[in-house]
């Protein structure tokens, strides 16, 4: 069994790591996180850089399981929502905390169509709707993993016909740690038939620590750079596109989440944000920025996808996470960087098909900081 997470980031407590590098101001090391119920080996692997920031990733699921940051008083803690082993994550109240999602995230409904002249008919893992992959997603295998230098790179062959999507598709994910405590996530993947992809990274973020729960959270500031969002009915994208003007889906200036819950019709936020173009950085956009003023940490969002899913675990059961913490509804807040949701199904929308000889290409950098006191 694997030990306490980031009990010890630098250094597991399982015996010495069996490989270990340093460069760019950056450890990795690895370790074991025991297995995937069917005797498979999960590898772990801790990046740590000069700051006393630390990220874990264990290749089930090409997971993040932990991030460790400090405060405005140099207090480190763990900022995501995880389990100390694997029994959590093969669990069925999973809710996948830090995983990778695809080929397709989000909600996919009707889950029958003609694609490519073949009648398509994905799983359906959730009522009659497809979520996240399906029964079997990236989320839930195995990944082949190697480290270099400031990152470990994860790597994933769907075959043609899981969950229902046509051809193969090998899909990298790159996780970098830099030393100004960013943490960006590269994905690429390439097809051999045209077939729909749309990746993200589901972990669940609460600057006042993992286990602060909603007291934690709700006091926390959330801006999203979006002028309009992608309406729902019961629960899947309509193919409207709705300005975010007087509606409590405007969060262009930051609302403290308590304040912002009670502008909704909605018991908080799980919705795509159709996120504003860059002036200054054209292709690649600030999406949003969460603050805790009690702790002065904050998280700086920046992707080059359209679209933006901020969901507030408002579904979650009582979890036992991480060292006994409670995890439950409202305990933490996720940034899912993503194409908008149902695409397949929704021409307007942007094109979430890849062919042959043209890459899915997707970059997010998640960048941690911390604001002291004025003095």
């Amino acid at each position: 069994m694997a030990s306490p997470i980031c009990e010890n980031a630098e250094t597991p407590a399982e015996g010495q790591p069996a490989k270990k590098k340093m460069d760019l101001g950056v450890n990795v090391c690895e370790d074991a996180f025991g297995d995937d119920g069917t005797g498979r080996a999960v590898r772990r692997f801790t990046l740590t850089n000069e700051y006393r920031m630390s990220v874990q990733v264990i290749t089930y699921g090409a997971t993040i399981t932990c991030i460790k940051v400090p405060d405005k008083r140099g207090n480190v803690d763990d900022v995501v929502l995880g389990y100390d082993d694997m029994s959590g994550y093969l669990s069925n109240t999973n809710p996948y905390f830090g995983a990778t999602i695809g080929r397709v995230t989000n909600r996919t409904y009707p889950t029958d169509f003609l694609f490519n002249q073949q009648h398509i008919s994905l799983t359906k893992n959730v009522g009659g709707v497809h979520l996240h992959g399906g029964f079997k997603g990236f989320d839930k295998v195995i990944w082949d993993a190697v480290m270099e230098e400031d990152r470990v790179i994860m790597t994933y062959l769907s075959r043609e016909g899981e969950e229902g999507y046509p051809g193969d598709v090998l899909t990298t994910v790159t996780y970098q740690l830099t030393a100004d405590n960013r943490l960006i996530i590269g994905v690429r993947a390439s097809v051999t038939k045209p077939t729909p992809v749309n990746i993200t990274n589901h972990s669940y973020f609460n600057l006042a620590g993992h286990a602060s729960g909603s007291s934690g959270l709700l006091n926390q500031f959330v801006s999203v750079n979006a002028d309009k969002y992608t309406p729902l009915e019961n629960f899947i994208a309509t193919g409207e596109i709705r300005d975010v003007a007087g509606s409590g889906y405007d969060l262009r200036i930051p609302q403290k989440l308590s304040e912002a819950f009670k502008t909704l019709d909605t018991d908080g936020y799980d919705i795509n944000f159709c996120l504003n173009n860059s002036i200054v950085q054209p292709g690649f956009n600030f999406a949003a920025r969460l603050t805790d003023p009690e702790s002065g940490r904050f998280l700086d969002v920046h992707t080059d996808q359209p679209g933006l899913q901020v969901y507030t675990s408002n579904g979650m059961p009582i979890i036992r996470g991480k060292r006994d913490a409670t995890y439950g509804k409202h305990s933490a807040i996720c940034f899912e960087t993503q194409n908008y949701p149902n695409a397949i199904n929704i021409e307007k929308f942007p094109n979430s098909i890849v062919k042959p000889g043209t890459d899915y290409v997707h970059y997010t950098a998640y960048s941690f900081g911390a604001v002291p006191d004025p003095f």
